[in-house]
């Protein structure tokens, strides 16, 4: 144990002397030094699916389309999208004076490059599952770029985010070369990645003031207060308890992560194959003690699979939904013939510490229904093989990360979905589904979708938990700080008041 502790200081004590010895009397203006808990699971951006990666690469990487802090979409190196009324063709026409990196020009031929390579790539590869309906790419002139679809689809555009690459360069994965507004400097591993402000980026009005980015890579969150309190990081994300530890030191940020917590239950698995235990589920959990035990208050209770923060598509009729009500609970449970109860697994990825102390809760709620809860702590490795692939639980506690389109969050429940470990199947809901993704209507579309939320509220398909806040502490000369639905510690829009 001593010997482990002295390792674990010394790279903490490494980690920092790489950070270098700086006046810590005199604030720096000219560089932003932030932490992530996880090295890059890829520097190439098609290969990359981790959500620490994303953050920081997507200051290095643009798309035809970006997305805001409302997770809305605009125009990055298209400057204008054409799409026919049955929204299978998607002309794109391209800003010209878009430059990669190495100083190479962007035209269409490295748009087709991209979405030519997208499409024929192994649908085992992230990423390309989004691009296997493109039927064909085109370059009309130097400057724009059609697109067609093998079947209409709304949700296209949303996919356009992904990373314009340069053609001919295939050194992506050791020195990746984009065309956002900061480059790569260098990734050193189990240390830090830096970024540099690119002075060619073609949007003007957002040309970075903050000059160097440094990205740590420091897991243990002790180490990242410290460093915050030794003035060795600026900005960083950090878990409710030390947020309110550190609140009056630092600015203190706080929003929806677009993130669902949920108590999955296999439907396929007694008794969670019945609508009524999953229902008496429902009314059984006290949501307010998950919220402010295990995310200290820094969560929005949630009742559906789908994210406020998303308020275009959201539900707000799902609010509330289920209101605590043990007697209810226990009567469906004799209903559906468990009036003696029942013994249940929750498996639980052990590195999730929220996801662990969530169990603990619903296995004390769980003993008043005389349901007995064991609780069963797997590696993350595990998680992934038997419930995330083989299916192979009964109940489980996770986190689905959101998305930028309603369908990429919603088609997770549908039948035919690969990944629906949850072994939910609704006729009625893949109807919806279906139909949400073909409609050219924005407004048909947000009806269906939240149409879709109400079918998995109303017939219970799993226990909807909190959607935990990103919280972050930061300088308190820090602005343009704003937290991304999908991925991005955006440092072009920060700077340092002065």
């Amino acid at each position: 144990m001593k010997r482990k502790l002295l390792i674990n200081v010394l790279i903490i004590c490494v980690i920092f002397f790489s950070m270098g010895c700086k006046d810590k009397t005199t604030a720096q203006t000219d560089i932003i030094r932030v932490n992530i808990a996880s090295e890059p699971d890829s520097l190439d951006p098609w290969l990359s699916a981790a959500v620490d990666t994303k953050a920081i690469f997507n200051n290095v990487f643009e798309g035809l389309m970006k997305f805001d802090s409302t997770g809305d979409l605009y125009p990055a190196i298209a400057k204008n999208i054409i799409i026919n009324e049955t929204q299978d063709v998607y002309t794109f026409e391209l800003r010209e004076n878009v430059y990669f990196h190495n100083d190479k020009h962007l035209t269409s031929d490295d748009v087709v490059y991209t979405y030519e390579n997208l499409h024929s790539m192994s649908g085992d590869i992230a990423n390309s599952a989004s691009y296997s309906g493109i039927e064909k790419v085109e370059a009309l002139d130097d400057y724009t770029v059609r697109i067609t679809l093998e079947k209409p689809s709304s949700a296209f555009l949303s996919t356009t985010t992904i990373a314009i690459l340069p053609r001919g360069y295939d050194n992506q994965s050791t020195f990746p070369i984009g065309t956002g507004p900061y480059k790569f400097v260098e990734y050193q591993p189990s240390q830090k990645i830096v970024l540099e402000r690119f002075d060619k980026y073609y949007n003007e009005e957002k040309m970075p003031e903050i000059k160097t980015a440094e990205i740590y890579i420091i897991s243990d969150e002790a180490s990242v207060v410290s460093a915050l309190k030794s003035n060795q990081l600026d900005l960083a994300i950090i878990s409710s308890e030390n947020a309110k530890i550190l609140e009056d030191q630092f600015k203190i940020d706080s929003s929806p992560m677009n993130m669902v917590v949920l108590w999955a239950l296999n439907n396929s698995e007694p008794p969670f194959d019945s609508e009524k235990v999953r229902l008496a589920l429902n009314l059984m959990v006290n949501r307010d003690d998950i919220v402010n035990g295990v995310f200290g208050g820094y969560a929005t209770k949630l009742y559906t699979n789908f994210s406020p923060i998303m308020k275009h598509y959201y539900n707000e009729e799902l609010d509330n939904y289920y209101q605590r009500d043990l007697e209810t609970a226990k009567a469906l449970l004799k209903e559906a013939g468990y009036e003696d109860g029942f013994e249940i697994d929750i498996t639980v990825p052990s590195n999730y510490y929220q996801h662990v102390n969530s169990a603990q809760i619903i296995s004390s709620e769980a003993e008043k229904l005389n349901i007995k809860v064991n609780i069963k702590n797997v590696e993350w490795g595990t998680w992934l093989e038997e419930v995330y692939t083989n299916r192979n639980y009964q109940s489980t506690i996770i986190g689905l990360a959101g998305k930028i389109d309603p369908n990429d969050i919603l088609s997770r429940y549908e039948t035919s979905y690969k990944r629906n470990f949850i072994n939910y199947s609704n006729p009625k809901y893949d109807e919806v589904i279906e139909a949400a993704a073909k409609t050219i209507d924005d407004d048909k579309r947000v009806a269906l979708y939240r149409e879709a939320q109400q079918i998995l509220s109303d017939t219970s398909a799993s226990v909807w938990l909190c959607d935990p806040n990103n919280t972050a502490a930061m300088r308190k000369d820090l602005v343009g700080y704003e937290y991304y639905p999908a991925g991005l510690i955006d440092f072009s829009a920060m700077r340092y008041e002065k």
